[in-house]
């Protein structure tokens, strides 16, 4: 493994970690703009743009952009996230110069406004079919509670009235605000060599407007709220909780993504059991979140409508009890194994890679080996998690249902 990084003089970040014993090559662009970077008026714009993305440049064609991903064998998608619009793609080596021009083409689309108008369609169907999803609707909303006037607490789709309203003009605006060099990383993972990706970023990108956004960061002041959303539809009751964790530079994250393996993993957690296992529940598990400035631990439930009070009150003797006396040293290793064996697994393969490498760079301007994750793991203490759960505390802040209940 060979890491490189350099800065193109319009700002652009190029990271790379190179594998010569790799058969596949992954890149991916990682745009710093997501939902807590929009206002009120133009809420789900994020997102909006990344399907537009695919609609067509300047050079090619939205017919074009699918038949030559697909000539080449491309594995290609992108995500929008509250933090980040990511554009991926994993290839062959020898097919990368094809493939990298056309990915770094679509970044900057013609928005075409028949195809504006086309796509808002289908936008607008996307958030119809997200609002018929319990678990979907759970979550929005208990991001809207838990960062009650945050820009975290932004819907990453938008609202249909936002959408609706949303303009192919203040799109375009929005675009030539975000989409600067300064605010783009460009990663790559795999069999290539620094000097074909330096050569393929110049030629390709440096012509790529300079300058970056300045995202305002602010801690976000939570305050315990709950809310039940009838859809009497349903058969079962979802459950979602948030409280706070560590943000994405805290040290302590490590911890919290093992607490929350212990606490909550979908299988041999201590909520599986509680709840899963005795047939209590459909689904019991606890996560970790981590955003710039925040974090959260995110509880799930799902189950019968007449036993989810009683589930509520049994996550909340579980948690006490781990706040009260924390794991023990049998859990805390069984959670470094599980993590261990998803960190390998997933670094085995350059699109693995590039998650890990280009996420990391982008939040936290830091390059980490798989062995630099896997000591970091091995050094985690009981007493890091005895100290994680004073400062960060497994709790039930903000609670969100949505079933055939209307009140817990």
């Amino acid at each position: 493994m060979q890491f490189h990084q350099t800065t193109l003089p319009n700002g652009l970040e190029v990271v790379a970690e190179l594998n010569d014993d790799a058969y596949s090559v992954a890149f991916g662009f990682y745009v710093k703009t997501g939902a807590r970077d929009e206002t009120t008026a133009v809420s789900g714009v994020s997102h909006f743009l990344e399907h537009m993305a695919f609609k067509g440049t300047e050079k090619f064609s939205a017919e074009d952009v699918n038949r030559i991903f697909d000539e080449y064998g491309a594995d290609y998608n992108a995500m929008t996230g509250e933090e980040s619009t990511i554009f991926y793609s994993s290839v062959l080596p020898e097919y990368l110069p094809q493939t990298f021009e056309l990915q770094s083409s679509i970044l900057f689309p013609t928005l075409r406004q028949d195809d504006f108008d086309m796509e808002k369609k289908v936008i607008l169907e996307e958030i119809g079919m997200y609002e018929d999803q319990p678990s979907s609707v759970a979550y929005d909303r208990a991001m809207q509670l838990h960062f009650d006037g945050h820009d975290l607490g932004r819907s990453v789709l938008g609202t249909s009235a936002s959408v609706s309203a949303l303009t192919s003009e203040q799109m375009r605006t929005y675009h030539a605000e975000h989409y600067r060099a300064g605010n783009i990383v460009l990663a790559v993972a795999g069999n290539t060599d620094w000097n074909t990706v330096l050569e393929l970023a110049k030629q390709h990108c440096g012509h790529w407007p300079a300058g970056a956004d300045a995202r305002q960061i602010s801690a976000p002041k939570s305050v315990a709220q709950t809310q039940y959303i009838l859809k009497d539809h349903c058969q079962q009751e979802q459950i979602i909780q948030l409280a706070s964790a560590p943000t994405c530079t805290d040290p302590r994250r490590y911890a919290a993504e093992l607490l929350t393996v212990i606490v909550g993993d979908d299988t041999n957690s201590r909520l599986y059991w509680e709840l899963v296992d005795p047939g209590l529940a459909e689904s019991a598990e606890c996560g970790y979140y981590e955003f710039e400035g925040a974090g959260t631990y995110l509880t799930f439930l799902n189950g019968p409508p007449e036993s989810t009070q009683e589930n509520i009150d049994r996550i909340a003797r579980l948690y006490d009890a781990v706040n009260a006396d924390g794991v023990t040293e049998d859990e805390l290793e069984q959670a470094k194994n599980k993590i261990a064996t998803r960190i390998v697994l997933r670094g085995e393969r350059p699109m693995g890679r590039l998650s890990s490498l280009g996420g990391n760079w982008l939040a936290r301007r830091e390059y980490r080996t798989i062995e630099d994750d896997l000591q970091t793991l091995r050094n985690v203490s009981i007493r890091d998690i005895r100290e994680l759960v004073r400062e960060y505390p497994l709790l039930q802040t903000t609670t969100v249902g949505v079933g055939p209940l209307s009140a817990p």
